[in-house]
């Protein structure tokens, strides 16, 4: 599972997931991608929950890469213990995500067989997303004029 292997606080606070992702939110490495299109906390078994699946369907034929990684913490209180006495233990480590953000990125020759990759991925994960493509830019670079 993903987690820190250090950390500055052992606890965090909760925070807001306000607006969109401002990085983070373009295609850098394969050509196909699963983009949230929610907000939400995806966990570290979310997460390897998901690369499983689509290493498992592209058999091990293409590459995968995970943009996003479980550095906040969560704490939970025990079960039937009274309020008050300070915050619970840390439980789980949970990704931040925000709308737009690129969470799996996969580069294979067939494009079919990616997106049944992604879409199992999808399934997976707690928030909305949709899968992109890299768009090419081929342009013709400017002709100076003398």
């Amino acid at each position: 599972m993903l987690s820190p292997k250090k950390v500055k606080w052992r606890k965090h606070q909760k925070g807001r997931m306000k607006g969109k992702a401002n990085r983070g939110n373009t295609i850098t490495f394969g050509e196909y991608a699963i983009q949230a299109t929610t907000c939400g906390y995806i966990t570290n078994r979310q997460i390897e929950a998901a690369r499983i699946a689509m290493t498992r369907k592209i058999k091990r034929g293409g590459n995968v890469w995970i943009k996003i990684f479980p550095d906040k913490v969560l704490t939970k209180k025990p079960a039937e213990v009274r309020q008050g006495k300070g915050k619970g233990s840390p439980d789980s480590w949970v990704a931040v995500v925000r709308p737009g953000r690129v969470l799996f990125e996969i580069q294979h020759a067939d494009y079919e067989l990616c997106k049944e990759a992604l879409m199992l991925a999808c399934y997976k994960l707690p928030v909305k997303t949709r899968i992109i493509k890299r768009e090419t830019t081929t342009e013709a670079p400017a002709q100076a004029e003398a």
